[in-house]
């Protein structure tokens, strides 16, 4: 069987959405009538975390395990950390878009037995947290407070453990500085500014109003979508750093873990088959690379 190419990946997934299918038809008309709505619209669909945080709730969290919720900016975290081990080394845990925490458990579970203290973030608009919309800068920022405040309390970061686009994030925020010792990627996206290609093809957006809304991200942002590129932020990043991608990833492409791989002095590459995208956060050999490549 041929696997599905990310386009087909991402338009069957919003296809399922009958919200989503009106909005693809409204896009259309505002980029014949209302070209200036067509770019504020589209930037808020694209802002906006699918599936809703709301269906990311479910589930209780064990005793073992702290829960807190910081304002951030406009939104909150959800910050998860366990009572035991309270003096180990840190590990910071971070899920991807339309991800929650919840996905990282199995991870959780394999740093704690490594020895280390494994902790959990919902970013923005994701799970627990408050917000309605977010993106990839803004889950950088995310990660800088979040390792702001573990050392305020004391706690010392060794790793962080990144899952697609908050891997790109990741690996962005070591670029600029973040102190650790270990960063694991695992299907980190090479462009972020494909991403706005492939929105724009789901949704039959222009290239004049694909363009437009990436300018108006970048703008309110203050920083251009190819410094998380790995060209530019790979030379950037000291940490010894392991990338996890499978070869039949349809959301983000191997090519682009080896881009990471290629980029990042010293970074080694962990391929693996069947897994897809998701399938690898849960994996017995997955874990266990990861926790070896922690100690």
């Amino acid at each position: 069987m041929t696997a599905r190419t990310t386009l087909q990946a991402a338009s069957a997934f919003y296809d399922t959405s009958p919200g989503v299918r009106v909005f693809r038809l409204a896009l259309g008309a505002f980029q014949r009538l209302w070209p200036s709505l067509a770019v504020r619209a589209a930037y808020r669909l694209f802002g906006t975390p699918l599936p809703p945080r709301w269906l990311q709730r479910g589930g209780t969290w064990s005793a073992g395990w702290r829960v807190e919720s910081w304002p951030f900016e406009d939104a909150s975290l959800t910050f998860y950390s366990p009572a035991a081990a309270p003096h180990a080394p840190t590990v910071l845990l971070v899920h991807g878009w339309g991800g929650h925490a919840r996905q990282m458990l199995a991870l959780a579970d394999a740093v704690a037995k490594a020895g280390l203290r494994p902790v959990l973030v919902d970013l923005p608009a994701h799970g627990r947290s408050r917000g309605s919309v977010s993106n990839l800068p803004q889950f950088a920022r995310a990660i800088d407070y979040v390792a702001a405040r573990l050392a305020q309390q004391g706690h010392t970061l060794h790793a962080v453990i990144a899952h697609s686009l908050g891997a790109n994030a990741a690996a962005y925020a070591a670029a600029r500085g973040l102190a650790m010792q270990r960063l694991v990627l695992l299907a980190p996206p090479a462009s972020p500014r494909e991403f706005t290609r492939l929105f724009a093809a789901v949704f039959g957006l222009s290239e004049a109003t694909r363009a437009r809304m990436q300018s108006r991200i970048e703008a309110r942002e203050g920083v251009l979508m190819a410094q998380f590129e790995p060209h530019a932020s790979g030379p950037r990043i000291r940490a010894s750093t392991l990338v996890v991608h499978d070869r039949a990833d349809s959301i983000n492409r191997f090519h682009d873990g080896e881009a990471f791989v290629a980029a990042i002095a010293g970074a080694k590459l962990l391929p693996t088959e069947g897994l897809g995208h998701r399938k690898l956060l849960k994996e017995p050999s997955v874990l266990e690379a990861v926790a070896t490549f922690l100690r």
